[in-house]
């Protein structure tokens, strides 16, 4: 039912009511905003036949921002003191939800304050005010003619926890909410009761509001309409800032700004360079041939991530003996202790490789981690080759190529043979090819052959375009690219029989292997000009690579007794002098898993700017072999913490 109080200024209200200690006071100075008609006309509060007059649960008018003390001289006890509301702190995470223009707001549709603290304590959301949530209470018709304000600029009422009786409403300030005094008025109604707003808001403490609520806030203010083109972009920045999961230590997002400029839209926390518009539109991708310096494949390009022009490259070759088991780390292999720095690429041949070849490259991607990613596998039977590049480095890469060559009579046979992929990095197109050679100490000729078979029978480039088609030769693959490295199981032998090389072996050898390589026959038929037309070595500082006993250091110990050979090699070939150098050329002694030690060399290869007219590789990679490679190198991460927090804990349970 309605309240028969009367507004202040009436003498027979005021004799009705009860006293004035149950009243709100809020602290500090006067509110800004002038009630109408604060001279002439008593101020109605709640229960007032004035405030019956408006519709409460329909809408609850914001507060104004400058309320002058009006209350009536006849009760003295009634009269509150000046207050100024304390600023609300930063980081806002509730909105004001209502203002003065009643057309605008009714029209727009958000979460209220009273709705946000419903949820709060676990009530369903209901679109009315709170009188209609509290069961048994009759709903106010009307409200006073104030201005709602946020839950948050509430104070406490200034009664005892446990003071019974009722409260006198008929003296309060005007110019509080109307809803929050209804519900107030209902609680301090019944005795002995506490007002259930202070109980709501004690246990959970509402998070405080920027200091630039009422800027975003009261939009009616500066005339806001939904119609308007800039409404859905303040909104947008309004709702984020709600939201926004940064903490208070990150830079704003850009999104959130309220000019809703250009200007704005650039990030100021981002990692990555920023891009001029300018050069979106001079950039020439995949138009002609132009060399211009806004050209993808460009010198501007080039020298942003390379200014020396040099690309460092990983070259690798490993018998495996068609053995199962891999190596439990590959750390010696693709970073070895040599290398302070990880390598731009990466490329492994593998011969006699391992029945699961996918298991392969995932152990390829495990140890290489995230920073990398597999740009081309190809596989000839048991050969197969990984190309493996720098994740940043792929939108310079060319469609990847490759072709395959049978080298056995019976072609269905791929035990032996040669594998090539080709691509062009930036300018410079590079050639791998990695092949398995007849094996035999005497089959030296075979071996010639089958280089002659690999290099008329590679058909490569295909999509790709020559970068120096009057250099290249139709009968040899080589000529055709501007780098070249071909590594594999060559199985060329050290000739002079096994005790020969055993006695060498024996001898304090250091680091120079020369009285070896005398019995190479490579090392001859390169010098003969019969095999590795224009290709070079470098030099060899470590032992041979075959024949191993499987598991251990010591050469082949059966009937056959073989004799111990440099069968695994890396060689290179420019078609400019002094593009490619050798940094690095040894072998893995520590992987013992087959009857051959893997051999790998790190070069430095220079590139040159190249231009649009190719086919790019757009990017692509082995998604899926990314993600389970990662997999793998986090969960052998908690295995790792685990055994190392188990034996801190075993080493503890010693000594106790």
């Amino acid at each position: 039912m309605p309240s028969k109080l009367a507004s202040l200024g009436h003498s027979e209200a005021a004799s009705q009511q009860p006293t004035a200690q149950g009243c709100l006071r809020p602290e500090g100075s006067m509110l800004k905003g002038l009630l109408p008609n604060s001279d002439e006309e008593p101020v109605p509060c709640l229960g007032s036949p004035a405030a019956g007059n408006r519709r409460g649960p329909e809408r609850s008018p914001e507060l104004p921002l400058d309320t002058p003390e009006q209350v009536s001289n006849e009760d003295p006890q009634a009269q509150v003191r000046p207050f100024t509301p304390k600023p609300p702190p930063p980081r806002p995470r509730l909105e004001r939800a209502l203002s003065l223009d009643e057309k605008g707001w009714r029209k727009r549709r958000f979460r209220t304050s009273r709705e946000d603290l419903t949820l709060r304590n676990g009530a369903s959301p209901s679109g009315g005010s709170l009188q209609d949530e509290t069961p048994g209470t009759p709903a106010r018709s009307g409200s006073p003619p104030c201005l709602s304000a946020s839950l948050q600029e509430i104070p406490t009422a200034r009664r005892a926890p446990g003071s019974g009786g009722p409260s006198s409403w008929g003296n309060c300030l005007s110019g509080m909410i109307s809803t929050s005094l209804d519900l107030l008025h209902r609680e301090g109604a019944s005795a002995g009761s506490a007002p259930r707003l202070a109980s709501l808001l004690s246990p959970r403490p509402l998070p405080a509001m920027g200091r630039n609520v009422a800027s975003e806030g009261l939009r009616t203010a500066n005339k806001v309409d939904p119609d308007h083109a800039d409404y859905k972009l303040r909104l947008q920045a309004r709702l984020f800032r709600a939201h926004s999961s940064l903490g208070p230590g990150r830079p704003p997002s850009p999104l959130a700004c309220d000019d809703c400029s250009l200007h704005s839209s650039r990030s100021t926390f981002s990692l990555l360079a920023p891009i001029r518009a300018k050069d979106v539109r001079s950039r020439s991708y995949l138009e002609g041939s132009l060399l211009a310096s806004g050209a993808l494949m460009g010198a501007d390009e080039l020298a942003r991530y390379f200014p020396d022009r040099n690309v460092a490259l990983f070259v690798a070759t490993w018998n495996m003996q068609g053995q199962k088991e891999l190596p439990p780390n590959l750390d010696e292999l693709l970073l070895p202790a040599e290398a302070d720095l990880a390598q731009d690429l990466y490329v492994v041949g593998v011969q006699e490789g391992c029945s699961d070849r996918r298991e392969w490259e995932t152990r390829l991607q495990e140890t290489l981690g995230p920073h990398y990613v597999m740009l081309y596998s190809a596989a000839h039977g048991a050969l197969y080759m990984s190309v493996l590049i720098r994740r940043d480095l792929i939108w310079f890469c060319s469609e990847v190529e490759s072709s395959t060559v049978t080298t056995r009579i019976v072609s269905q046979i791929k035990t032996k043979g040669a594998l090539g992929v080709s691509f062009t990095f930036f300018g410079t197109s590079l050639l791998f090819i990695t092949s398995h050679f007849t094996s035999g100490d005497g089959k030296v000729g075979e071996r010639l052959v089958d280089y002659s078979k690999t290099v008329q029978g590679l058909a490569l480039p295909k999509n790709v375009p020559d970068t120096s088609p009057y250099r290249s030769d139709a009968a040899d693959v080589t000529t055709r690219f501007d780098e070249v490295f071909w590594f594999g199981d060559f199985n060329f032998r050290l000739s002079g029989g096994r005790a020969a090389v055993e006695a060498i072996l024996k001898q304090d050898l250091g680091s120079s292997m020369q009285a070896l390589l005398e019995h190479d026959q490579l090392t001859r038929e390169m010098q003969r000009g019969s095999i590795f037309k224009g290709f070079q070595e470098p030099d060899i500082h470590f032992l041979p690579s075959y024949k191993f006993d499987v598991g251990k250091d010591s050469y082949d110990t059966t009937s056959k007794q073989r004799t111990p050979s440099y069968t695994d090699r890396v060689l290179f070939r420019s078609r400019h002098k002094d593009d490619i150098c050798p940094v690095k050329y040894s072998s893995c002694p520590g992987i013992r898993t087959s009857d051959h030690r893997p051999v790998y060399g790190l070069f430095r290869v220079k590139v040159r700017p190249g231009r649009d007219n190719i086919p790019l590789a757009a990017g692509k990679f082995d998604r899926e072999l990314y993600l389970l490679g990662i997999k793998r190198r986090i969960s052998r991460e908690i295995q790792r913490q685990q055994a190392l927090k188990s034996q801190h804990a075993s080493a503890i349970c010693t000594v106790s």
